[in-house]
């Protein structure tokens, strides 16, 4: 695993179920519109925020749209977002060749089978403890946490430490 880690320069997430809880809460005004409703986790930023200071790029592949996602990609400047993606390997594959970089630098957690394209390639993949049971198998690290309630920021911590970043992802915060 300290081997796969090592060569981690991309970190890539699944949206719902990984970066949120998975409830998609829609929301009906007075005047017949509708909203959508989405929680993140405060501590899944932050590692975001520190894996960008230690120099990873971050990226989120989704099959759905949302513009609460985009929102939170904005705040946590997130600049590779990729909404409304049935093919999200092949997606991986354009956005790599734009990086510069290969499957080997990447880091990719999804929850469900829709992940699993990219779960075969990466050179090291994850999943939330809430994901569905059936692709475990098929990742090499599975979080203590929940998608949306800290595994995230599990599995970045992970990388930082195992590439010796993790001190310098937090050293503006040590006075």
């Amino acid at each position: 695993m300290q081997d796969k880690i090592k060569k981690i320069k991309l970190l890539c997430f699944d949206c719902d179920g990984v970066l949120s809880d998975g409830r998609i809460i829609y929301i009906q005004t007075a005047d017949n519109q509708v909203f959508e409703q989405k929680n993140f986790s405060a501590k899944d930023g932050m590692g975001l925020m520190m894996a960008n200071r230690a120099g990873l790029i971050s990226a989120v592949i989704t099959g759905r749209t949302s513009l609460v996602l985009a929102q939170r990609c904005k705040d946590l400047r997130i600049e590779h977002l990729y909404q409304n993606i049935d093919n999200k390997a092949k997606k991986m594959e354009e956005l790599l060749a734009e990086l510069q970089l290969s499957w080997e630098n990447v880091a990719y957690m999804g929850d469900d089978w829709n992940d699993f394209p990219i779960f075969r390639r990466a050179g090291f993949a994850g999943a939330p403890s809430d994901g569905d049971d059936a692709i475990k198998p098929f990742v090499d690290y599975v979080t203590k946490k929940k998608g949306g309630k800290g595994a995230v920021r599990e599995f970045i911590d992970l990388i930082l430490k195992e590439q010796g970043l993790y001190e310098k992802s937090v050293e503006k915060f040590n006075f």
